[in-house]
């Protein structure tokens, strides 16, 4: 099961979700997204959070107002950090995740330190987690599937791209050549390169016809 939340902050909205348990988390780490971002309060037990951003986004286009939704929903999520002040919440790219086959069920590692950044939850909001529980959506999604079809858009995407590219640069070389041929034909049309019969004798003229 995954729990999905909308956080409405602004608009368009945000779509934030959770694993039921680690099992459904392991589902999640293997199965992101590349616009996923990854939440987990620091140093302690907790859910498993993600915000999938749009498009096109990173890390320094999440909203404030959505990234507080996220670092409260973490540690609402917490056992231990529901019932601390002054904790402080990890998050990262879903593509710097790091599964090694020593890690336990839901644990997880990172593959560079410097893409995690923190942000500090001073105290638990209720009005945040009580509007965001009030969008709470329980689904039981084909994770894989749903992963194939993501990759599979990204693949029709970059071919789009690359035929869109190629067509720029193939209408490019044609105008470069036809701007080549124009410069050659005035070129030859030039008055010092072109002859006049004004300026032939008579004998040059018989010449001619011999």
């Amino acid at each position: 099961m995954v729990f999905y939340f909308t956080s409405n902050v602004v608009s368009p909205p945000y779509t934030i979700y959770v694993g039921e348990d680690k099992y459904e988390n392991e589902e999640l780490i293997k199965y992101g997204f590349p616009e996923d971002v990854w939440f987990h309060v620091d140093k302690l037990s907790s859910a498993h959070v993600y915000l999938r951003l749009k498009k096109g986004q990173t890390m320094d286009d999440i909203p404030g107002s959505v990234l507080e939704d996220c670092a409260q929903l973490v540690k609402a999520n917490s056992i231990q950090g529901s019932k601390m002040n002054d904790i402080a919440v990890v998050y990262t790219p879903w593509e710097n995740l790091k599964k090694t086959g020593d890690m336990a069920v839901g644990q997880v590692g990172f593959k560079k330190a410097k893409e995690v950044r923190t942000v500090k939850v001073a105290k638990k909001i209720s009005e945040i987690v009580n509007r965001l529980n009030k969008t709470k959506k329980e689904l039981k999604p084909d994770l894989r599937l749903e992963k194939e079809a993501r990759d599979r858009e990204e693949r029709e995407e970059a071919k789009k791209e690359l035929k869109e590219k190629r067509k720029q640069e193939e209408e490019m070389l044609k105008k470069k050549k036809e701007q080549a041929e124009l410069r050659s034909y005035k070129s030859l049309m030039r008055e010092e390169n072109m002859t006049s019969n004004a300026n032939n004798t008579e004998e040059d003229l018989e010449d001619d016809f011999m």
